[in-house]
């Protein structure tokens, strides 16, 4: 029995909305038609405000760094003194051991 030249069928992705073109007699993709971009903006408005608040949000994410960057030697100070006091108070081993020591 040949195949008829009709034995096709489309499958739509539904992950992606592409549009899949497949044999039946021989189960083979015949083409694939990738799915309409979707517009990002609907309008110049939109993409100049959707502009402004990424700015807005890169100088607050500037002005953190900035931040943190005055408080980074009082907080290393803390966490130095923090690892000092552990330090004191954790009884003394004795001699450091090597790798190779424990060969």
């Amino acid at each position: 029995m040949a195949a008829k030249k009709d034995d096709t069928f489309d499958v739509i992705c539904p992950d992606c909305g592409a549009v899949l073109k497949i044999d039946a007699a021989t189960r083979t993709l015949i083409s694939h038609t990738s799915a309409p971009r979707k517009k990002t903006f609907e309008d110049f408005e939109s993409a100049a405000r959707a502009m402004r608040e990424q700015d807005e949000r890169k100088e607050s994410i500037f002005r953190q760094a900035v931040d943190a960057e005055k408080n980074k030697n009082d907080v290393l100070e803390k966490k130095f003194a923090e690892a000092l006091r552990k330090a004191k108070e954790a009884p003394d081993t004795g001699k450091p051991l090597r790798d190779f020591d424990l060969d």
